[in-house]
């Protein structure tokens, strides 16, 4: 009775601050960029983390619970940075080449925003490769450890080992083309 009423006390904050976290991340985004869809095109990468989250949660037999939560939440902000990241080098590549057409007295072109978003998309591959690998590097050990309190802590590392999996496809590829 004790851990259900524990489970069920849980369940109900959860409810509040899932969605906080996720109206303050909205929030800081919007504060940043000043535009909704560029906050919208950010926002997009959460459910695209979370879906490696779940796979690996899946994979390995995990069930959600308070701990799982607290990864999933500290995923959403890594995938929101990352994201971030990746919206700025595309927007200077952006306006890096819309100046430069504007010094020529032209106007860029379909093909200079290619070329925007394959070089602002290029510069992030190994920025981002160094963030996830930092990542696992840290919760890999923490996913195989078998002392005491380590169900709790692998239970905070899968959603965002799996996470972290899924966000890197997702940022070098779909914010790209969403651009």
């Amino acid at each position: 009775s004790g851990q259900y009423e524990y489970l069920e006390r849980a369940t109900a904050r959860l409810k509040i601050v899932v969605p906080l976290t996720l109206m303050i991340i909205f929030l800081l985004l919007y504060l940043n960029f000043r535009s909704i869809t560029e906050t919208m095109i950010v926002m997009l990468s959460l459910p695209f983390a979370l879906v490696g989250g779940l796979w690996l949660m899946w994979w390995l037999g995990f069930n959600l619970s308070v701990a799982v939560a607290v990864g999933f939440i500290a995923l959403a902000g890594v995938a929101a940075e990352t994201g971030v990241v990746m919206l700025i080098y595309l927007d200077h590549a952006w306006e890096a080449i819309k100046a430069r057409r504007a010094s020529e007295g032209g106007k860029p072109t379909a093909a200079d925003l290619y070329d925007a978003i394959m070089e602002g998309a290029v510069e992030r591959v190994r920025p981002k490769m160094m963030t996830v690998v930092a990542i696992m590097a840290g919760l890999l050990p923490i996913m195989w450890s078998t002392g005491t309190g380590s169900e709790i802590m692998q239970r905070i590392a899968v959603p965002m080992i799996g996470g972290m999996i899924s966000s890197t496809l997702l940022t070098l590829i779909v914010i790209p083309a969403i651009f």
